[in-house]
């Protein structure tokens, strides 16, 4: 580690952490995509394990101290389907206790929740940051994990797995039209008096 480089304690054991889990991610993708039946399935978790690799070096980087050139990420979801809404016959397999291979169902599901948890945390410990390389490392992460949910959700939903209910039309309706636009504020102007 580059000596010259001082992390806050938190924001480096946060770092630290989120290498751990990336390799273990890793580790895991290659499990999931091992027991995968479905091509759809596969091509996805591939791709992921790629990005989710790329997060691994940042990170690795960023604590050997060697830094890293990060931009901003603009979100670029994919999409591989157009998600449908409506309940259409919803089922959920029962679970198999003694499985000893896991049902492209719950692949689908673990990465889901996985993703959408990864991209809560790595949004707190980004907020938690005072070094500017770390804070776009965990952003940044956020944003890519909150793409990967978006990913692997439109493969649930096309499946069936993850179907999105709505709400009837007059709740909608009545729930709107108890919003409403804000007014502009005027500027604050301070008076001093002398």
């Amino acid at each position: 580690m580059n000596m010259q480089q001082r992390f806050a304690a938190h924001e480096f054991l946060e770092t630290q952490e989120a290498v751990r889990t990336k390799a273990a991610h890793l580790e895991l993708y290659g499990v999931l995509f091992s027991m995968a039946q479905d091509t759809h399935l596969k091509d996805i978790l591939y791709n992921q394990q790629q990005r989710m690799l790329e997060g691994y070096n940042y990170g690795v980087s960023l604590l050997q101290g060697q830094g890293i050139q990060m931009h901003p990420h603009t979100p670029t979801l994919r999409i591989y389907e157009q998600p449908q809404t409506g309940l259409h016959k919803p089922q959920m397999p029962s679970p198999n206790p003694n499985a000893t291979i896991l049902t492209d169902y719950s692949i689908a599901t673990i990465v889901l929740n996985m993703h959408k948890s990864g991209s809560a945390i790595s949004m707190l410990w980004a907020s938690e940051c005072v070094d500017q390389q770390i804070r776009m490392f965990h952003a940044t992460s956020a944003n890519i994990c909150q793409e990967m949910a978006w990913e692997i959700f439109q493969y649930m939903n096309t499946k069936g797995y993850y179907q999105a209910p709505q709400l009837a039309d007059h709740t909608m309706q009545t729930m709107i039209q108890g919003v409403q636009q804000a007014q502009s504020q005027q500027p604050y102007q301070t008076h001093f008096n002398h």
